[in-house]
């Protein structure tokens, strides 16, 4: 893969953003963005076991999904007290997935501001929380409506691979669905994936990879394929922030109530020849991406 480093940033001025990384989709970390949030400070173990320990949550282990593995579906239940305790005595694969903590206790969202300055179109309904175990992995994917995202770390380290979404067909991407074929688990250790002979493609993407820790903010432009993984037990929450023009909404939605919809109903009535298809047109694509590129 051709790597490079995100740009970071302290601060940096709304003209500025709009100007080299919002309207270029390019991905980027401020780190100071949080600093005046109460959360900032407030946000940990602790206290969100007080709010909402009680609370059950599904869990989400590592095993990378298959062409008959249910989406989004999870692995195992615990409370959310009960989870904490878990993760913190050491490394743990698991992690929880849009967990809408806010629900259970409004009274978080006092402790951050959105940062409209910097973009128009948040979904303020729907902030969301991101938990996982050291050596928890989130898989290759882009998210499904499309929306830019700012991605804040609050508690851990965790490593993060980026792609823009024109990279989809050198990454192995599924037909109708918003993930990687590729297995990118432990990418950054010397004996990690992926595995280049079964998918070579691979070699020629070009992205960025970044380590976020405690405050980092991570700007990930719509349609931005994204694998994370958790180098400390910890937790992030997400604002999305819906696209500005109508092509790009139209693309989520599309993606949501179109796409989604038949890919699910061809599961559902023909799964061999689907998945056979699907597996074809991947391999297809990454050879046409190949010979592009000489």
């Amino acid at each position: 893969m051709r790597l490079s480093e995100v740009d970071i940033v302290d601060t940096i001025t709304p003209a500025d953003f709009k100007t080299h990384y919002y309207l270029p989709k390019r991905p980027l970390v401020i780190r100071d963005l949080a600093k005046s949030w109460p959360a900032y400070d407030k946000w940990n173990w602790d206290y969100f076991k007080t709010l909402v320990g009680d609370k059950k949550v599904g869990l989400y282990n590592n095993i990378k999904s298959d062409a008959y593995t249910p989406i989004n579906t999870a692995d195992d239940y615990k409370t959310f007290g009960d989870y904490i305790d878990m993760i913190r005595t050491g490394p743990a694969a698991w992690r929880i997935f849009l967990f809408n903590i806010f629900e259970h206790a409004p009274q978080l969202t006092k402790d951050f501001t959105w940062p409209d300055e910097l973009m128009s179109g948040f979904v303020k309904r729907y902030p969301m929380l991101f938990v996982g175990g050291a050596t928890s992995i989130t898989h290759m994917h882009f998210d499904i409506d499309m929306s830019h995202i700012l991605h804040t770390q609050f508690v851990g380290r965790k490593k993060v691979l980026l792609f823009p979404f024109e990279e989809q067909y050198k990454l192995y991407r599924k037909p109708f669905e918003v993930l990687s074929l590729a297995d990118f688990s432990h990418y950054h250790h010397q004996n990690g994936s992926p595995d280049y002979d079964q998918f070579p493609a691979l070699k020629l993407a070009q992205g960025f990879d970044v380590t976020l820790e405690h405050g980092d903010t991570l700007f990930m432009p719509a349609g931005y394929w994204h694998h994370m993984e958790y180098l400390d037990s910890g937790f992030a929450m997400s604002l999305r922030a819906m696209q500005s023009s109508v092509s790009g909404k139209l693309k989520g939605v599309w993606n949501l109530f179109g796409m989604r919809n038949i890919d699910t109903l061809m599961k559902k009535t023909v799964p061999h020849p689907w998945y056979h298809w699907k597996k074809k047109k991947i391999f297809e694509h990454a050879e046409k991406a190949l010979r592009k590129e000489g």
